[in-house]
């Protein structure tokens, strides 16, 4: 079933029973202007989970509110546990990790050297042979492999993606947070990414994916929210958001 946020529905989709993320009635406001007016959604165990909507909807600012950058009203649950007093450092620690919008790679580091970055969280705590982890980013990623020395700002934009992705996986992340993976990146490289998330989905990581390339984002995902000017406008299962005539108008384009 397709919820109606806007018309009083409830605003807590997915897999609600299972849920690792639970997100209820989240407001975020710079200075007076709330750009977040209660947000709720919940993420399950294993799912890939979209969050579609134009610029300016407050997409980024969603994730940034979950990771606990930015400072929120409501309530944000990881698991069991209440997220109000626990620390950025704290939730990556706990298996959140979110690859930024802009990437935010050590362009003057090599490959390698921005991949031993993200596991420094599991490195603090006593882990030392990161070996296994490594060939599994290189495994997933091969042209990492093969651009290991090189240095990160000298990569094309797909490959960057590549490496911000690479990097949070070295976190072992339970749950993997994306803003805008696809952004400025050629078709034939938005397709590869997806299929790389596709397969991530199957070895266990839940991920809560934030898009403006909505159909790619359907597509690959297991429940979906649209979100417009701080609020979900709609939620459901994401082949049948997919279906939505008002989402295909929005945001899928006219039908052939």
């Amino acid at each position: 079933m397709i919820r109606d946020a806007a018309k009083g529905a409830p605003g807590v989709g997915g897999d609600t029973a299972n849920a690792l993320l639970r997100v209820s009635d989240l407001h975020v406001s710079y200075g007076k202007v709330e750009a977040l007016s209660g947000v709720s959604l919940s993420v399950g165990a294993g799912q890939i989970v979209s969050v579609i909507g134009p610029n300016g909807a407050g997409k980024t600012t969603l994730l940034s509110a979950i990771m606990g950058v930015l400072p929120s009203r409501g309530g944000v649950t990881y698991g069991d546990r209440d997220l109000s007093t626990v620390s950025l450092e704290a939730r990556v620690a706990i298996g959140m990790v979110l690859v930024p919008e802009r990437r935010e790679l050590f362009a003057s580091m090599t490959v390698e050297d921005n991949l031993q970055l993200g596991a420094y969280a599991r490195y603090r705590r006593g882990e030392r042979n990161l070996k296994a982890s490594f060939e599994e980013v290189y495994a997933r990623f091969p042209r990492l492999r093969e651009r290991r020395r090189q240095l990160a700002g000298t990569l094309s934009g797909g490959e960057q993606q590549m490496l911000a992705i690479g990097r949070a996986l070295m976190a072992k992340p339970r749950l993997l947070m994306l803003d805008e993976p696809s952004l400025g990146l050629a078709p034939i490289i938005v397709r590869e990414i997806f299929t790389i998330l596709e397969g991530l989905r199957e070895v266990g990581v839940t991920m809560l994916l934030v898009e403006q390339n909505a159909r790619a984002a359907l597509q690959v995902s297991d429940y979906g929210y649209v979100l417009e000017t701080g609020e979900v406008k709609l939620e459901g299962p994401s082949a049948r958001l997919a279906e939505d005539e008002g989402v295909t108008a929005s945001y899928l384009g006219t039908r052939q």
